[in-house]
């Protein structure tokens, strides 16, 4: 028997691998399904099932793309309903590979058809559960994501019962694999660890400890963050289907000239620049939006990008297949192709270019008391913000400002110094608000991080409305 995690870290994703006899089977793939059919040609086994633990909503899933290809049978839990014809478990239900066996857990509660899938080993003793959304490490699936008209209030009491019905019952030692790890949005605040055991979460987990269904629904329900708006259409994706990955490459790799690439751009294509963050701030093409490899792309992309928006790329010599897959998993698909020989090649070309100024944190140290038109720009989360700013800084999040209102109320005569926690999101806020025409800004090297470090007044929340 084989068991292999497969971690994604820009999603915060595991997929699993799991072979036993000459058969195999995945549990919950991401988009790009070739890794998987290798693993299988490698081991000479036969992939049979797709067991899916519910409609994802942070990315696309490969089930569709993976049964086509490999013949498998497409496994979801009880009260699921699909576009497609998947195998619909009944609660309970056992499936036989090769010499062991996985059993069907509806788990209802981060969304209706959530289910686990416990594994028994070749003597038929529960090895690991594969717990989807319903048990994170150090955590369990937010309940108001995409289950309907349902309530995050119904939800989470379904949560409960599922909880303590079906995961709290099971011996200590069976190795708990969620679908995500730490950074995920599909919990509140996930462990370090991507995987755990049933004992180390009931001693841990703070939704596991003895506590009523009221008790339970207040805790689960408070102080979640809104998620990324990319969820709700992700999970209709999966939920009804979706182009084969195959046909989405065969637009997005196009090279284009950069005649074509100025044509395309004008019609109303976006340009999307995926080099790292560093780089991009040394120069770029006018106009386009950085969100680089380097960082968490996809989910910036997915949160940034209409996903029906037909966009060209701008990527370092190499990884322009690397871009199309990951920004295909959030299910961003229109990619209309990339620019041939990349920036270098706009550069030599002779066309016009543009850039954004790095400073160091002691430069905003420097002209922070002496500047009167500066303007401190904090693209971090409301909690970030919250905890701890430059006193006086603007906060606008960066998952709002592709709201053009939002920039406009930037004046154009400040000089704007922009910065996150580390600076990869500071990149992304800058050349948006480049994109709509304002220009005298800087971007913060290090962001808060380094910040804090110098001497520049720095403000809580609370102080800031005492």
């Amino acid at each position: 028997m084989e068991v292999q995690q497969l971690y994604t870290n820009c999603l915060s994703e595991a997929a699993y691998f799991i072979a036993s006899n000459g058969e195999a089977a995945v549990i919950d793939p991401l988009r790009d399904v070739d890794t998987y059919i290798s693993m299988a040609e490698e081991r000479g086994v036969q992939i049979k099932y797709i067991f899916e633990t519910h409609f994802h909503a942070d990315f696309v899933s490969g089930h569709l793309d993976l049964a086509k290809k490999t013949g498998a049978t497409i496994v979801y839990g009880p009260d699921t309903r699909a576009a497609f014809n998947p195998h619909v478990a009944k609660d309970g239900e056992v499936f036989t590979l090769g010499d062991i066996t996985i059993t069907a857990m509806h788990t209802p509660g981060h969304t209706l058809e959530s289910t686990c899938y416990l594994l028994k080993n070749e003597q038929g003793e529960p090895y690991c559960i594969f717990t989807g959304d319903t048990l994170f490490v150090g955590d369990v699936g937010r309940p108001d994501l995409f289950s309907g008209n349902m309530t995050k209030e119904e939800l989470a009491a379904m949560m409960y019962d599922s909880l303590n019905n079906k995961i709290k019952p099971l011996n200590d030692n069976i190795i708990v694999y969620p679908a995500h790890g730490p950074g995920s949005a599909c919990g509140k605040s996930l462990g370090p660890e991507t995987f755990s055991t049933i004992g180390t979460q009931k001693a841990t987990n703070y939704a596991l400890r003895n506590m009523s269904k009221e008790e339970f629904i207040k805790e689960v329900t408070t102080g979640l963050n809104t998620p990324p708006a990319y969820f709700p259409l992700n999970a209709k994706i999966n939920q009804q289907g979706y182009e084969s990955l195959d046909d989405v490459y065969v637009n997005g790799l196009q090279p284009l000239s950069i005649a074509s690439f100025k044509e395309k751009a004008e019609a109303g294509a976006w340009i999307l620049d995926t080099r790292a963050s560093s780089v991009f701030t040394q120069g770029f093409v006018p106009e386009s939006i950085s969100i680089g490899l380097d960082g968490r792309f996809a989910e910036w992309a997915g949160t940034l990008l209409p996903l029906q928006q037909e966009l060209i790329l701008v990527t370092e010599e190499g990884k322009e297949k690397e871009s199309v897959t990951r920004l295909a998993r959030v299910g961003i698909d229109n990619i209309q192709g990339y620019l041939a020989g990349g920036y270098e090649a706009w550069q030599a070309a002779g066309e016009q270019i543009d850039m954004i100024i790095d400073v160091e944190p002691d430069e905003l140290a420097m002209d922070y008391d002496h500047d009167e038109r500066l303007e401190v720009l904090d693209v971090r989360k409301p909690s970030e913000y919250e905890a701890g700013h430059v006193k006086g800084a603007i906060s606008m999040p960066l998952d709002t400002m592709m709201d053009p209102l939002n920039i406009a109320t930037l004046e154009d005569e400040s000089n704007i110094y922009v910065h996150c926690a580390g600076g990869y999101r500071s990149v992304i806020a800058a050349s948006l608000i480049k994109r709509q025409g304002l220009h005298n800004l800087r971007n913060v090297l290090g962001g808060y991080g380094k910040i804090k470090m110098e001497k520049i007044p720095i403000e809580t929340a609370a102080k800031a409305k005492a």
